[in-house]
């Protein structure tokens, strides 16, 4: 016969993180929403491939950018084709009264652009002098890990990567 207590005392189990007092920061929180789409510059070239002043013009004055309201456009030219830069100067007087956001890279890298900029922008002050980790994530680009370990290191007591119960610690003051 045992003399064990089906009853357990709850205060015999301890949340060790959660008593450690380390917040954590999820990256997450700060991908932005707006959605972000590519413009092919060569589907306004000559052939592909050269721009011609008259062409080019006429090209990019017979779209409808409205298609681009409230996006993020990424500006690439998936050809090796020359464009000078009073081309970009061109798309960007077409953009800039629909798009809130562009630039000459990817859609993937003008993500991480916006995703840094709103950790630059981001309030953490609620962070001063305490214990953070950096949730980990595989799919995050290590640029982020790189901006929020700078943004956070003068801020924090201890910065930490990974998870609550088993953090990787990065600095302690």
């Amino acid at each position: 016969m045992c003399d064990c207590n089906p009853v357990m005392n709850q205060e015999t189990f301890i949340n060790k993180a959660q008593a450690s007092g380390i917040i954590a920061l999820d990256l997450l929180q700060y991908k932005p929403t707006t959605e972000i789409v590519e413009l092919d510059i060569k589907d306004h070239l000559f052939m592909g491939m050269i721009v011609k002043e008259k062409e080019f013009k006429e090209s990019i004055a017979a779209v409808d950018y409205s298609i681009y309201d409230g996006k993020a456009v990424g500006i690439i030219c998936s050809t090796d084709a020359i464009i000078p830069p009073w081309a970009y100067m061109m798309l960007m007087e077409k953009l800039a009264p629909y798009a809130v956001y562009v630039d000459l890279n990817t859609a993937k890298t003008v993500l991480i652009d916006l995703w840094k900029r709103r950790l630059i922008y981001a309030d953490l002050k609620h962070y001063k002098d305490q214990k953070v980790v950096i949730r980990a994530n595989s799919d995050h680009d290590p640029s982020l890990y790189l901006s929020a370990a700078g943004l956070l290191r003068p801020l924090v007591k201890s910065l930490m990567y990974g998870e609550i119960g088993l953090p990787k610690v990065i600095f302690k003051k």
